[in-house]
């Protein structure tokens, strides 16, 4: 596929902004998500939905898919034009994270033909919802110990165990599923096995858990004599390590199969400095001061060269001895510093700082305060920073393994 020319790609910029200036909605009557694990309420989940459904109808999500799979079949570069049009609206989240951000690449890599055909058209739409299966209450961030048991039963499986931390647990249409179907083999990674598995059937029960942030983003999902079709198994039993592995490259971004929007609002340094210039300590703005000054450029250093290390993963012969090495290097310090982001702009609020959403002392609503307590997730999710830090010191930098 060539590359557009630069007036094609600077005609689809003027359309696309375009389009996200007449539909993109800020304030629909409630508070919006800054990320897809804080959806907690039917009017977040609907709202978000029909949002997804409506950019992806629109053409500017899926963009490079491929089109015999409900994609669009567009050059990359028309999709990082729209994602950064998005952002530059402050639009709205894409709610189905799991299925685009994981789930669909991961079946374009290596799914078979009738599921790439069955399922990646109703992720891109988020006319079906699809959750992760990955961690269990006993073992945290040790996929390997995964206890949740698969027993074939002629064209079924049949699924006892229980999966926590799940976003969009009690909503979601779908699960990819981390499972034991053996537990014999060599290693404890050589009896696990990868499902898609269907949520809305006999025997699955889910329990939405509080979150520090007060909503109900999280769930724990039991599942009791659940039958599975044994058709929804991806590779072959046993390989389930080895396909975790694969979707979890994707999670950290060790692949990139661009679908477009995000899932997340990071806090920007730009929205710090804005912030900066209009809050105030001792009557001045807090830009006035120079300690905060400095610390902001300190900032701003930081983010340029994570963005510069970013797009060293597009570069095969940067990345090609150790694919994981940059893309673990830069999530574990891209959620770090997003997380001392956060909590330095609660500095600049005083007392104000301790007022949380919905009190009428709160600075913007609580935002500031929100973004800082959900910073904190992602310095979790897709492996806690002391597991990169361990993966990186033993697979990337060959140090010996810690005790």
């Amino acid at each position: 596929m060539s590359k557009p020319s630069p007036q094609e790609l600077a005609d689809f910029e003027k359309q696309c902004d375009a389009w996200f200036a007449e539909h993109t909605v800020r304030d629909p009557g409630f508070m919006l998500p800054l990320t897809f694990m804080e959806v907690s309420t039917d009017r977040q989940f609907d709202f978000l939905r029909e949002w997804q459904r409506k950019v992806y109808e629109a053409g500017y999500f899926g963009m490079s898919w491929p089109t015999e799979y409900g994609g669009y079949g567009m050059h990359p570069e028309y999709q990082r034009i729209a994602t950064r049009i998005m952002k530059s609206h402050d639009a709205p989240i894409m709610i189905n994270a799991i299925a685009n951000g994981w789930t669909g690449p991961l079946l374009l890599d290596i799914g078979r033909e009738e599921d790439k055909r069955r399922y990646i058209k109703p992720m891109l739409s988020a006319e079906e919802i699809w959750c992760q299966g990955f961690s269990e209450p006993e073992h945290g961030s040790d996929l390997g110990s995964a206890q949740t048991k698969a027993v074939r039963d002629g064209d079924e499986y049949v699924i006892n165990g229980s999966k926590i931390w799940t976003s969009l647990g009690d909503r979601a249409d779908y699960m990819i599923l981390l499972a034991r179907t053996s537990n014999d083999g060599p290693s404890k990674y050589a009896g696990l096995s990868f499902f898609l598995a269907p949520m809305k059937i006999p025997g699955v029960e889910t329990r939405r858990l509080k979150k520090l942030t007060g909503e109900y983003g999280f769930t724990q999902c039991f599942f009791t004599d659940a039958r599975i079709p044994a058709s929804g198994l991806v590779g072959e039993e046993g390989q389930g390590w080895m396909v975790a592995m694969k979707t979890l490259e994707y999670e950290r971004g060790a692949k990139v199969n661009p679908v477009g929007g995000y899932f997340v609002k990071e806090m920007d340094v730009m929205s710090i400095v804005d912030f900066a210039r209009t809050a105030k300590r001792g009557g001045k703005p807090v830009l006035d001061d120079p300690v905060m000054r400095d610390k902001l450029v300190e900032y701003m250093i930081d983010i340029q060269a994570l963005n510069l290390n970013n797009q060293r993963r597009r570069m095969a012969p940067l990345t090609s001895d150790r694919p994981m090495g940059l893309a673990l290097m830069n999530k574990l310090a891209r959620t770090e510093l997003v997380r001392e982001l956060t909590e330095f702009s609660l500095q600049f609020q005083g007392s104000r700082a301790g007022y949380y959403v919905g009190d009428e002392n709160a600075v913007d609503d609580g935002y500031w305060h929100r973004s800082y307590l959900n910073s904190f997730s992602a310095t979790i999710g897709g492996g806690t920073s002391q597991i990169q830090k361990n993966i990186i010191g033993e697979h990337v930098l060959g140090l010996p393994k810690g005790r």
